[in-house]
């Protein structure tokens, strides 16, 4: 067997030692680079969080509003069918009237009618009283 002297000794502990150092230097690099890593992750989560707390937000407004809009639109079914009712009522209630309203109409069309044709009938026999009137009035006053 040979013998290792102390100065290959320390030369295979140097090269260990340097392979260490590099290995120490790798390791060091794969720290930062898996650190930069999970930061990355932990922003993209981060930013992914964010937007899922917005977007359920979102849908709880939306979920609101829809439940309001549904009260909003049965509170003015309600209104609808009371003011249609009521009109119901006050159509039921006028209607006598506004029947006699139209029958007095009509008889008011009659008597102006009639009111017409007498006007006319008075004015024919004026007219033609008129000639007679005249005729004996000239012959009363003797002028021919």
């Amino acid at each position: 067997m040979a013998a290792t002297s102390n100065d290959d000794i320390l030369r295979a502990l140097g090269r260990v030692e340097g392979r260490l150092s590099g290995i120490e230097e790798s390791v060091s690099l794969l720290r930062e680079d898996v650190s930069d890593e999970k930061d990355n992750a932990h922003q993209s989560r981060s930013v992914i969080h964010r937007r899922l707390d917005e977007q359920a937000k979102q849908i709880s407004h939306l979920d609101t509003t829809v439940a309001i809009t549904g009260g909003v639109d049965a509170q003015i079914r309600e209104e609808i069918k009371s003011l249609k009712d009521t009109v119901d009522k006050n159509h039921a209630a006028t209607q006598p009237a506004l029947e006699e309203w139209r029958r007095m109409k009509t008889i008011g069309y009659g008597i102006s009618g009639l009111i017409a044709f007498a006007g006319l009938t008075v004015g024919a026999v004026v007219t033609w009283a008129s000639d007679g009137a005249v005729a004996a009035l000239r012959h009363w006053l003797k002028i021919n």
